[in-house]
């Protein structure tokens, strides 16, 4: 299953309704970051010998990631529904999600609540930081 972060513009990333990011804005971010490449398909081979595909158009892989490695190991970002989303991402990749936040005026929401900044460093605004 897994834990998603969104850059989100809206007061809750789960909320139905709120300002959300276009696919044009995006683009034209991925399209700007020499780090981001837009694949639109993501591409896995698992362990049975067998090979994985999804197509979507907003997806992209950030390539300057310390870890990335095109055969196996890649920081995938989601656009979908006016929002990116990006799974299980670690510190490093959280950082990359605020600056990307901050080029879209938006913010990094955990499927929690929680929003993180800079450093990548969460807390919940509405309820105070949590232990």
């Amino acid at each position: 299953m897994g834990y998603d972060l969104h850059i989100t513009r809206k007061n809750d990333w789960h909320d139905p309704k709120g300002p959300e990011i276009s696919l044009a804005e995006w683009r034209a971010v991925v399209q700007a970051d020499p780090g981001m490449r837009l694949d639109a398909f993501a591409q896995a081979r698992p362990d049975d010998g067998g090979v994985r595909r999804a197509s979507c158009d907003g997806l992209s892989v950030w390539t300057e990631y310390s870890q990335h490695d095109e055969a196996r190991n890649k920081a995938w970002f989601l656009y979908s529904r006016g929002e990116i989303r990006v799974k299980n991402p670690d510190d490093e990749i959280i950082r990359k999600m605020w600056s990307i936040a901050q080029a879209l005026g938006a913010k990094v929401q955990g499927d929690d609540g929680e929003v993180y900044d800079s450093s990548g460093r969460e807390s919940y605004p509405d309820a105070g930081e949590r232990p």
